[in-house]
């Protein structure tokens, strides 16, 4: 049996596969546009606040205080644009997610997620503050604070790269897109490999010299 005889009978998923070979070319240009900003996120404000972690690049160029708002700018650009980039998949491949469960259902899903993951986003943000929200520890370190975590902090270790992920989904059920669905998932993979390599050595080294500083204060120690 030939290939293509073998594929004309075969009970193929075409849920999958068709969508993907027969997407418009709007939406292979939305795709990549994507992942040159998701990877521009990922490496490129990576590779800023590693410099900055290991050989504090900004502060010595420009000041602590002033080497964090010119990394702020840059790294709020980029970060819009990624999100941007995110809603143009969405709504370049809608259609594409065909699913046995009924739209209003889909739909309904695809809100919830939003709601959910939007509002501990949000909530996240705001237990952090404007300036940690940009990796403001990276260039002025806090003082010693207390162990117990406030917000969603207290429940999740990590709310802004898990739950606070949930409306990427949501959207893309919402519009139907399975692109983007594939986009949410290389989204959080990518700012999950993000922290595991370049927030959390820094945050350990923070918590490691802030544990050592309120044993000191603890003793009366200078």
């Amino acid at each position: 049996m030939s290939p293509a005889t073998f594929l004309e009978h075969a009970d193929v998923d075409d849920s999958f596969s068709d969508p993907l070979m027969t997407l418009t070319v709007w939406g292979w240009m939305a795709i990549s546009y994507f992942l040159v900003s998701r990877l521009a996120y990922v490496i490129g404000v990576g590779i800023a606040l590693s410099r900055q972690h290991r050989h504090e690049y900004f502060s010595r160029r420009y000041g602590a205080e002033a080497g964090f708002l010119r990394f702020r700018r840059a790294a709020s650009l980029i970060m819009n644009n990624d999100g941007a980039a995110f809603i143009i998949v969405c709504m370049a491949t809608a259609h594409t997610l065909h699913l046995t469960l009924p739209g209003p259902i889909r739909i309904g899903l695809g809100t919830a997620l939003a709601v959910i993951g939007v509002g501990s986003k949000v909530w996240a943000a705001r237990t952090l503050g404007a300036r940690a929200y940009y990796w403001h520890n990276f260039f002025v370190p806090k003082p010693c604070v207390p162990l117990d975590p406030p917000g969603p902090y207290r429940y999740l270790k990590n709310p802004m790269y898990t739950v606070g992920y949930l409306q990427t989904y949501g959207l893309a059920l919402v519009l139907g897109s399975l692109p983007g669905l594939l986009a949410a998932a290389f989204a959080q993979a990518s700012i999950l490999a993000f922290h595991n390599l370049v927030e959390k050595p820094h945050f350990e080294l923070l918590t490691r010299a802030d544990s050592r500083l309120c044993e000191r204060a603890s003793k009366g120690e200078a």
